[in-house]
């Protein structure tokens, strides 16, 4: 198996033990977390690196890695929706899985039939919001386990907390609500671009 292959089934492995220390409420844990979807989006950076240099493009790799992709993107929201305080509702998050697998489907099946559906600025973007978004909640959910830790929380003020409640409840959806709106777009100038492909499939 080339290295690049090791990448992106390492980055499938990494979703079990991510979901495992995001329910976790520890400051140690959310930590964890964090730290285990960085490696896991620098692994999406490298593997895509490595088939380049080392010229090795294979049939598992051009399946796995965009599916990979999804698979750690649906789960982090997933997970994001199962955690009350982040006030995340599951419409969202439904909206952003199945536009990922629509034109995960559409690329594969274009692929098929010989044709590359290149990545656009529109899809760069998406992609980019997903990334930061994502690390952006696991910020907040470490900087609030933090808070919870030995009652700093609690010997805050009204003032303090009541800022930091509306930032829990503000920033996350905010965020959320943008990258579905970036997915949903670059979902549907894909479809756009492709009608030919999609109006084949009737």
């Amino acid at each position: 198996m080339s290295v690049a292959n090791i990448l992106t089934l390492t980055r499938v492995l990494l979703v079990p033990p991510f979901l495992y220390f995001i329910s976790c409420k520890s400051f140690f844990f959310q930590n964890v977390a964090l730290f285990i979807f960085i490696l896991a989006a620098v692994t999406d950076m490298l593997d895509g690196y490595f088939a380049r240099r080392n010229k090795i493009i294979t049939n598992w790799g051009k399946f796995m890695d965009p599916l990979a992709d999804k698979i750690l993107i649906s789960a982090a929201f997933i997970s994001f929706v199962s955690i009350p305080s982040l006030y995340i509702p599951a419409w969202m998050v439904v909206l952003i899985i199945s536009r990922e697998f629509i034109i995960t489907g559409l690329r594969l099946i274009a692929s098929n039939e010989g044709t590359v559906v290149a990545a656009s600025m529109e899809g760069k973007v998406k992609t980019t919001s997903q990334i930061i978004t994502i690390i952006a909640i696991l910020l907040l959910l470490t900087f609030k386990s933090y808070l919870n830790q030995d009652n700093i929380y609690q010997s805050l003020s009204y003032e303090p907390r009541l800022f930091i409640e509306y930032i829990f409840h503000l920033l996350p959806y905010s965020l959320v609500l943008a990258t579905t709106f970036f997915t949903l777009y670059s979902g549907v100038s894909y479809l756009i671009e492709y009608k030919d492909l999609v109006w084949d499939l009737r």
